[in-house]
This record gives C-alpha cells, structure tokens and sequence, in this order.
C-alpha cells in the first residue's frame, strides 16, 4: 500500500514541486490550497489559520487516501517592510501563517502518526531564519521559529518512531523572486557563492529524501538549500 504524503500550500512554487517528486517516488499525494486549486493533485482547501479549517482538510485526506504518513509543512505567506514601519498585524499575520500555520497541522496529524509508531514531518523554513533578512523580521522571526518546533518536535517524537527535520531554501526561482528587480537580482548572484539561483525541483530532492526510507536516521537536521549563501554569515 502506498504511503500517504500531505503537502500543505501545494498548488505552486515549491510545494508544487515538493508534491510531483513524492508522486514521482510513488507517494500517494494531497495538497492544501486557499484560492487556487492545484492542477493536477488530490487538492482540499485549508487555511492553516483556522484550526476548524484544518482539522476539516485532514479529515478530507484521511478519507479519500487514509492516514499521513508524510507531512510537509511548506504554507507560508511574506509581508515585507522595514521594522520601523512594519505594523503589528503585518508580523502577527506572517507568524500566524507560517510558524502557527505548521503547528495547527503537525498538531492535527501526528496524533495519528504516534499511534502508527511511524511518520515524517518535514518543516520548509528559509535561509532568512537562519541568518535574517532585512525587510523580512516577520518572515525570519517565523521561519526561525520552524526550528525551534522542529527540533523540539524530533526530541519528543522520536521514540514513536517519528522523524522531523527543516528544510532552509535561499534564493529560488519560484513566482515571488521572478518579480524581483533586475538590481536585486544581479545583487543576489554575488552573494551566492554557487553563483546562480536554485531551483524549486532541487528543494523537492532533498524534501523527499527526508521523507523517505532512507532518512530514517536522521531527525532534527536543518538542512539549508542555498547554494552556500548562509556560509559565513
């Protein structure tokens, strides 16, 4: 019987591309989305800043395909301003998508994954939460907050049989930095010690191979996909 992966905020970018590789690998896949169905995956609306709305999304999966074997918690949204300027409900909204968000629905499965003795919880943060990000104190501060639950999660479950890593993209093509400005951009080259931009199929890899068998050693890893850009800072 295949195993049963759930991606939330699948329907493009990175969860996209995270959810065509466990196909590919032979994982039965469901996405969450709020506004735009995914094209081609089992797809159940959710916004993760309800928790009636996610206890109802999970359910729906758990009907349609049965239990989560595999969750990537990949939802999240930006709000970028300075400090100075950046107003309460633009950082309360960031945090409560993107680090509430994961919790609402890591809470809502891994009662489930414990009585199974068995799951993976992959946590997509950001290079940002790792070494910040000017503009971004919402998105970092949530994106760092990943890593504490993470690691906190993978002390608490692993006797269960539960691994729980985070995964930390830098700069990847995806919709968002496609509308970046040419300056900005050609900024980011020099930054990356690789010297190009990432992928989105290249973070799915090394989502999937923590979702997979082959990762059964190895929890509470953070491990950044940046093309070196964290190194040093």
């Amino acid at each position: 019987m295949s195993r049963v992966a759930l991606v939330t905020g699948g329907n493009r970018g990175i969860g996209l591309a995270v959810a065509r590789q466990l196909a590919k690998d032979g994982l039965e896949v469901a996405v969450t989305y709020r506004s735009d169905p995914p094209p081609e995956f089992f797809g159940v609306r959710c916004d993760v800043r309800d928790t009636e709305s996610v206890d109802r999304a999970v359910a729906e999966v758990q009907e349609r395909l049965g239990p989560v074997d595999v969750l990537v918690a990949n939802a999240g949204i930006t709000r970028d301003r300075p400090f100075l300027t950046m107003s309460e409900e633009e950082f309360t909204d960031v945090v409560d998508t993107n680090l509430m968000g994961s919790y609402r629905v890591t809470r809502r499965v891994v009662r489930d994954m414990m009585r199974r003795r068995s799951g993976r919880i992959v946590m997509v943060s950001s290079v940002a939460g790792l070494v910040g990000s000017a503009g971004q104190a919402n998105y970092a501060s949530s994106k760092a907050g990943l890593v504490g639950l993470a690691r906190s999660l993978a002390l608490e479950l692993s006797g269960r049989g539960i691994t729980v890593n985070v995964v930390a993209p830098g700069w990847i093509a995806t919709d968002m930095t496609s509308a970046l400005p040419e300056k900005v951009t050609a900024t980011m080259h020099t930054q990356v010690p690789l010297g190009r931009q990432g992928t989105a199929e290249e973070v799915a890899e090394v989502v999937a191979f923590l979702a997979g068998e082959g990762a059964g050693y190895v929890t509470g890893a953070v491990l950044p996909v940046d093309g070196g850009l964290s190194l040093g800072r």
